[in-house]
């Protein structure tokens, strides 16, 4: 069994991060975003930017120059069509920070998936009968999946600094 999991762990290690890919990724899989509503879409779609305090403002700039060095963000170009805007804030918790999107207005105008995640009492029953169990980082989790360019125009952020 530990020989198998060494196998198809080796088999996909670009999944994983590393020295090389500190985020890791997806290949060959490009995730689509479908709205329920065509456009011009609703100004609830093109958030302004959540006010943050001198602290807030601080962490979330070093989170967004981090993000941008590894390639997750970028600037929206000046001559770019923006329809969709999302507000993030920094939530702070034992001295640590993290960038939070808000994204649930534009949650409520996306067509939901076919294939739902499962539901938390589920993972931990299946969880219970696990040999191996890692850890994972969550957070950076999220940044492994690879947008189709259509729906990387829906997840725009928009902080005090800009878009």
């Amino acid at each position: 069994m530990r020989n198998e999991l060494i196998d198809v762990l080796y088999t996909y290690n670009n999944a994983f991060a590393s020295d090389n890919e500190p985020l890791g990724g997806i290949k060959g899989h490009e995730v689509d975003i479908t709205l329920n509503i065509d456009r011009p879409y609703p100004p609830v779609l093109r958030r302004p930017a959540y006010p943050a305090s001198p602290r807030a403002r601080e962490a979330l700039e070093k989170h967004i120059q981090e993000l941008i060095q590894l390639g997750v963000l970028r600037k929206v170009g000046h001559n770019e069509e923006v329809e969709v805007t999302t507000p993030v804030i920094i939530a702070l918790h034992n001295y640590k920070s993290r960038m939070v999107g808000d994204f649930r207005e534009l949650n409520t105008q996306t067509v939901a998936d076919r294939y739902q995640i499962a539901r938390v009492q589920e993972n931990l029953t299946q969880l219970s009968k696990a040999k191996y169990i890692k850890s994972m980082d969550a957070l950076k989790g999220f940044h492994k999946n690879v947008l189709m360019p259509k729906a990387n125009k829906l997840l725009r952020i928009i902080t005090h600094c800009g878009m």
